[in-house]
């Protein structure tokens, strides 16, 4: 008896962008938030209050992973979800555009990026 294997196609599906909040409790709920409601499968969670300013924000899923870093100092926080699943992601970047955080993207939303 022959077994099928199936061949899966390395891609991930990038967002990158600014939004002009650096609270952590306010950004640690509004992700958490769009990450439940798209349904990313949260595996952990870690964060860490740097000690002068700033704060790091680490969410790793199933489907990849979620990080926030914040520069208050220049009233910026930067997000990056990497994801394999482009329908989550595009849903994710749909709730974000949607929301009330003033976001500036980097690029044009998912990028999709394949190792050549």
């Amino acid at each position: 008896m022959k077994t099928k294997t199936k061949i899966l196609v390395a891609k991930i599906h990038n967002l990158r962008f600014w939004v002009s909040e650096c609270e952590p409790k306010v950004l640690q709920a509004q992700f958490q938030d769009y990450l439940e409601q798209v349904g990313f499968v949260i595996l952990n969670f870690t964060d860490h209050h740097f000690p002068v300013q700033g704060y790091t924000a680490f969410w790793l899923l199933a489907e990849s992973h979620l990080a926030i870093h914040t520069f208050p100092d220049k009233g910026w926080s930067y997000v990056e979800l990497s994801s394999c699943n482009q329908k989550k992601s595009e849903d994710f970047r749909s709730l974000v555009n949607a929301g009330k955080l003033d976001i500036k993207w980097n690029g044009d939303g998912v990028e999709i990026c394949v190792p050549e």
